[in-house]
């Protein structure tokens, strides 16, 4: 693969082979977006469609030989944002600067602005990935293992 480097080849198929479940040498299109993530890509839902990824298991298989390319075209993608990119978008709604935002506006914004999340997707989010909110409302964010979690879900 003229694109990668060796190292990024032996990592892109280390990666292949634990989301090949059954050793059949393809995996799930379905985890294809996850696939990418654990190489520390953060591509859209539109991307990993895009790049042949399924909403459902089953429904297609991707093999190395086309995996590596893919990787090596996402790889190249820019404005994909990192950790410290969505860190300074939640920074803008934390009026007070103390790491809190109200968690109404954390879901508005999550529903409603960009790559929307239905309501059972927010609620998984929500339950994986955050505190409870406290009495006035607000959430911490701030927490790295918050936002490193909420980016994990992309």
């Amino acid at each position: 693969m003229a694109d990668l480097k060796d190292v990024e080849v032996e990592k892109a198929k280390f990666v292949f082979s634990v989301y090949d479940w059954d050793g059949s040498g393809s995996m799930d299109a379905m985890d294809l977006g996850s696939a990418l993530r654990a190489l520390n890509l953060n591509p859209t839902l539109d991307l990993i469609t895009k790049m042949g990824g399924t909403k459902k298991r089953g429904e297609k298989k991707v093999k190395l030989e086309e995996f590596l390319p893919i990787y090596a075209q996402v790889k190249k993608e820019k404005d994909m944002g990192c950790y410290e990119d969505f860190l300074e978008c939640l920074k803008l709604y934390d009026k007070e600067e103390n790491g809190t935002m109200l968690l109404a506006e954390l879901e508005h914004s999550l529903t409603a602005l960009g790559e929307k999340l239905e309501r059972d997707e927010l609620d998984d989010v929500f339950k994986d990935c955050m505190d409870p909110e406290d009495d006035d409302g607000n959430i911490p964010y701030a927490r790295e293992y918050f936002v490193y979690n909420l980016t994990k879900f992309w």
